[in-house]
């Protein structure tokens, strides 16, 4: 479930403004917010790393390594490669532009996002459907390894064990006898930019908008991730504000919340 926009950018104010420490507008919220959301999706992967390496608690609920991997699947998902013979004696596979929700997948992202947009984040599985038979997951391999084994018959990719090498945002599949429309990637997309959308009100206010399709976007992480997502912004209106005490008492909060769950 995710974290209403509004419900966070209320609380933020309601600390700032309860000592007169200051005021954050909705554009600065919308961008501190952002990067907030951005901070804490790329920190599941440092986390998850890290659990692998621990023994888990094989209990309901206490599995970090499987918490942290719900947090992530929010995000997951996939999409079919499309085949490209531009270059007749190196064909290679497009990324999916469209996933299995319908969505539009941006690669190397310059301009903000519209609805129904997604950015590219990071390549999961490849995965090979034969005519017949069950899926068969593709292995990759670096440049040298690629391209060195399909000298041997013996170690050549066939379809039975297909290889593949991902550069540039492409596929370099082989064999290359496997068909078009049977190649599906899994991946993840980036968390969508947050914005708290608002019309004016009297007096230089700003009135929450909270219609759907109006411009508001919530917070696509796990509501878990509420309290966390309240410290960090506060972190960072504490830079934007100049208030080293808000700054000092949010860091030491997310210290302390960040020992907790890795201890």
């Amino acid at each position: 479930m995710a974290i209403n926009v509004d419900t966070v950018y209320k609380t933020v104010l309601l600390i700032l403004n309860k000592e007169q420490r200051g005021y954050m507008t909705p554009p600065e919220f919308n961008r501190i917010a952002t990067q907030v959301q951005l901070d804490i999706f790329e920190q599941y992967f440092e986390d998850l790393n890290q659990q692998l390496r621990v023994p888990q608690a094989d209990v309901d609920y206490a599995d970090r390594q499987m918490s942290i991997d719900e947090k992530i699947s929010i995000f997951k998902t996939t999409g079919n490669a499309t085949l490209n013979t531009t270059i007749a004696n190196n064909p290679y596979w497009d990324l999916p532009t469209i996933d299995l929700y319908g969505t539009t997948i941006i690669y190397n992202q310059l301009a903000p996002l519209t609805t129904g947009q997604a950015g590219f984040y990071k390549l999961g599985t490849v995965i090979y459907q034969p005519t017949i038979g069950l899926p068969i997951e593709l292995q990759r391999l670096p440049r040298n390894e690629f391209y060195n084994i399909q000298r041997s018959n013996l170690t050549a990719s066939t379809l039975a064990f297909p290889t593949y090498l991902y550069e540039n945002n492409k596929l370099f599949i082989r064999p290359t006898t496997i068909a078009a429309n049977t190649v599906s990637v899994d991946f993840l997309r980036k968390p969508l930019n947050v914005q708290w959308a608002f019309t004016a009100g009297p007096g230089s206010s700003y009135l929450f908008n909270p219609l759907p399709g109006q411009g508001s976007v919530n917070f696509e992480l796990s509501s878990t991730e509420q309290t966390s997502v309240i410290l960090k912004i506060l972190l960072y209106a504490g830079i934007v504000i100049r208030d080293p005490q808000i700054v000092q008492a949010a860091a030491q909060q997310i210290q302390q919340e960040e020992i907790n769950q890795k201890s």
